[in-house]
């Protein structure tokens, strides 16, 4: 029987990281991941790349009007930065304990 394989490919970006937008009209800017979307390769990084939205009066929204939210990112645009030093760098994995676990490699 063939061994089946992960389709989709691992990605260093997850829910909950800070990040900080390398290239793009949001360059330089830091945010935190909302919402990771792998199919797209893309993320929804908190108040990076804003857009508006016109919205039609609903139930929720009796007045409607123009609201701001936050836009995808390419995840090839985003650098996870260490918690430690606060910069950015690469993400590496490693086996500690029978586990893999994630790293940040920074610049000296």
């Amino acid at each position: 029987m063939e061994r089946k394989k992960n389709k989709q490919q691992k990605l260093h970006v997850r829910k909950g990281d800070l990040v900080k937008v390398i290239s793009g009209d949001s360059k330089g800017q830091q945010g935190k991941v909302l919402e990771v979307i792998p199919a797209d390769q893309r993320a929804i990084v908190e108040k990076v790349n804003m857009i508006t939205k016109h919205t039609r009066p609903n139930a929720q929204n009796s007045q409607g009007g123009i609201i701001k939210q936050e836009a995808p990112v390419r995840i090839s645009k985003l650098m996870v930065i260490d918690p430690a030093t606060g910069k950015p760098g690469r993400v590496g994995r490693r086996l500690e304990d029978g586990k893999l676990v994630r790293y940040i490699k920074t610049k000296k």
